[in-house]
């Protein structure tokens, strides 16, 4: 038996690829100097591996752009507030849905309470979908940004960003997608379906570890400086620099998070390559080959689970019905239980790891009609989940169900 069988990872992927932990330590031990700051070897080595890293998550996010348009943050929430806070003005509308996480329910309502902006916010069906041209209808003049959650973190449900992006491209709003569910979980064509600006985290489906993130600025979207400071270059200027990836990023660099999310790149093209891609395929190709895959091998462990749940009495299951698109999310609640109890059972009777609440997602409850419950139950496969911990999960919630 394990010691843990880990349905968490809608909040943090675990186990990462073992290439992930070797080339962190390992780097950060040969190569732990501040890049772009000074001329010596070690720091070139190491501002090599930024760039690289840049070009390899451009690619893999399917952006044709500068790579100086990838850059770096602490993780998506600060990359979202950058975002927003860079783009818009007292006087402007902004659209969100519903189905956002607080990383943007936040921010907008601070906007909208402190900041003179407007905001309308989208709804969803049953299902956890929001309506491409219920967006398109409320787009005005003023629009200046639209936000939307790629998939929920509560439902899995997967929006169809790029009806959305073809939509919004016809005004002068910017699309912003927050793909804190689906990077490296999905294949990601933000050229393709319009998205002005790509908000990621690391420590989730793109395999890094906690404490790095960034955000894909498309060509022609302009974001004002974040924050101003240190950035190596151009030291004589009073200003912050105006160019990528200066505009945007302030301060030494987590190095150890970039060799992170470095190492997984390689490993996700190197997964491609068993699943289709060829040595000649690009990074962006053999990634797209992995991330098929990944998808496959992850809402087929939440079909399992749908499968057996819906066979056990007293199992409320939300989110996607057959056949729509989802990622692995998966919510459930056990009868009338608060969903924080039965998370405590699950993890102190059978080991099972879940996440029980509201995750950080209040209008996504309200829609589901599941506050009373203290939330729902969250069970989030990973890639590496196995026939052993789906049947110890199966087995926990029916023995609960039983008590």
């Amino acid at each position: 038996m394990k010691e843990h069988y880990y349905f968490d990872n809608a909040a943090t992927t675990l186990p990462k690829p073992e290439p992930v932990y070797q080339f962190m330590e390992q780097f950060f031990r040969s190569h732990g100097v501040n890049p772009g700051r000074s001329g010596h070897q070690l720091a070139v080595e190491a501002e090599a591996m930024i760039v690289q890293t840049r070009r390899m998550l451009g690619e893999f996010f399917g952006f044709s752009g500068d790579p100086a348009r990838v850059t770096f943050s602490q993780n998506a929430t600060d990359s979202m507030n950058a975002a927003l806070s860079g783009m818009l003005n007292p006087g402007d509308h902004m659209i969100i849905t519903r189905m956002e996480h607080n990383c943007v329910l936040r921010p907008a309502n601070h906007f909208e309470r402190d900041h003179d902006v407007a905001v309308t916010r989208i709804g969803a069906d049953g299902n956890g979908f929001v309506d491409p041209d219920e967006i398109a209808r409320s787009i005005q003049p003023n629009t200046r940004v639209v936000v939307v959650n790629h998939a929920s973190n509560v439902t899995g449900s997967l929006q169809d960003a790029g009806a959305i992006g073809e939509l919004v491209k016809q005004t002068d709003a910017a699309f912003v997608l927050d793909s804190c569910q689906t990077a490296g979980v999905v294949p990601i064509a933000m050229d393709d379906w319009g998205v002005d600006v790509l908000v990621y985290t690391g420590h989730k489906g793109l395999f890094g570890p906690m404490g790095i993130g960034g955000m894909v600025v498309g060509e022609g979207i302009e974001i004002r400086p974040p924050r101003t400071g240190g950035t190596g270059v151009n030291s004589i200027s009073p200003f912050q620099p105006e160019e990528y990836p200066y505009r945007m990023e302030t301060g030494t660099h987590s190095l150890p998070g970039i060799a992170g999310l470095n190492a997984a790149q390689k490993w996700f093209a190197e997964l491609g390559k068993s699943h289709g891609a060829t040595d000649s395929s690009t990074h962006g190709q053999a990634c797209t080959a992995a991330l098929t895959h990944i998808h496959e091998a992850e809402t087929g462990a939440t079909g399992r689970l749908i499968e057996a749940f819906s066979a056990i009495e007293g199992i409320r299951i939300y989110g996607p019905g057959a056949g729509q698109p989802r990622v692995s999310t998966l919510s459930i609640n056990i009868g009338d239980m608060p969903a924080d109890q039965a998370g405590t059972m699950l993890d102190a009777d059978h080991a099972v790891c879940v996440r029980p609440g509201l995750h950080c997602a209040p209008d996504v409850h309200e829609l589901l009609g599941t506050v009373s419950q203290n939330g729902t139950v969250r069970f989030a496969p990973g890639y590496f989940t196995d026939d052993e911990d789906l049947n110890q999960a199966i087995e926990a919630v029916r023995d609960i169900t039983q008590s």
